[in-house]
C-alpha cells in the first residue's frame, strides 16, 4: 500500500483569474494540471519551478477561461487530455468563437483523449481521483476528488458563498442545485474544495450558509 501524498498548487490565470490547480504525486513526482485556461508560459514554469513531471490534463468543463490552453500544454508536454463529459463538446468546438468574443489570442480547439463520466477514475503517479458528473454550468461539466485528502476540484460547480452561472447556452439552474445537493454535497462536510475562481471552501460551510445551495436557502435546515 502506497502512502503517496497529494501535492496542489493553485495558478491564477487569464483575466478572470481562474484556479489552474497543478496537482502531484509526492512520492512519484507526477502531475496533472486541472483547468489550463491560458497563460501556458505561467503554468510550465510552475510545473518546472516544482520539479514535477506532467502525465496528464484534466478539464472539468470547456468554458474558455478553463480550457483555452489544453491544447497548447498537451501538446508541448505531449500528454493526453482527460474531461470533461462528452455534452461539453459543443463547448469545445466554440473555443474559436469564444476566443474572438475574449480576446484569448492562443486559445485553440482540442480533442480529449478520454471523454470523463460519473464513477470513472483518473490517475498520475500513485495518485487516484474519483471523477463525479456534475452539470448545470454546462451541460459536461465533472469534478474531481481526492478521497483520501478529502479535497475536490469542482470548477465552476460551487463557490464560497456562490453556484456557477446557468445563463449560459445548456445551462441550467436546477440542474446545477442537484449536482450540488445530492453529487457534491455527499462526499463530506468535512471536504475541502477549490472552486474555478476565489478562495477554497469547505462543503459543510456552503451546505449550512450557501444562499443559493445552502440547506437553510432550499428549506432543508
Amino acid at each position: 500500500m502506497s502512502n503517496s501524498k497529494l501535492r496542489y498548487k493553485i495558478i491564477p490565470v487569464t483575466p478572470f483569474e481562474q484556479n489552474c490547480t497543478l496537482f502531484w504525486c509526492d512520492e512519484t513526482k507526477q502531475a496533472a494540471v486541472v483547468d489550463p485556461g491560458g497563460d501556458v508560459e505561467k503554468i510550465i514554469t510552475a510545473i518546472e519551478s516544482e520539479g514535477v513531471s506532467l502525465a496528464k490534463v484534466l478539464i472539468t468543463h470547456a468554458h474558455i477561461d478553463h480550457a483555452g490552453a489544453t491544447h497548447a500544454l498537451a501538446t508541448h508536454y505531449a500528454v493526453p487530455i482527460e474531461g470533461p463529459h462528452k455534452e461539453d463538446q459543443f463547448w469545445i468546438d466554440l473555443i474559436e468563437e469564444q476566443k474572438q468574443r475574449f480576446g484569448f489570442a492562443n486559445a485553440e480547439k482540442f480533442t480529449p483523449s478520454r471523454y470523463l463520466n460519473q464513477g470513472d477514475n483518473v490517475a498520475f503517479g500513485h495518485i487516484t481521483l474519483e471523477v463525479y458528473f456534475c452539470p448545470g454550468h454546462t451541460p459536461g461539466h465533472v469534478i474531481f476528488f481526492h478521497r483520501d485528502s478529502k479535497l475536490a476540484q469542482v470548477g465552476d460547480v460551487l463557490f464560497c458563498g456562490s453556484i456557477g452561472r446557468t445563463d449560459f447556452p445548456r445551462g441550467d439552474h436546477a440542474t446545477l442545485i442537484n449536482s450540488i445537493r445530492n453529487n457534491l454535497f455527499s462526499l463530506g462536510d468535512d471536504v475541502r474544495f477549490i472552486p474555478g475562481h476565489g478562495p477554497m471552501g469547505t462543503l459543510g460551510q456552503e451546505r449550512r450558509s450557501n444562499p443559493f445551495v445552502g440547506d437553510s436557502a432550499l428549506g432543508k435546515g
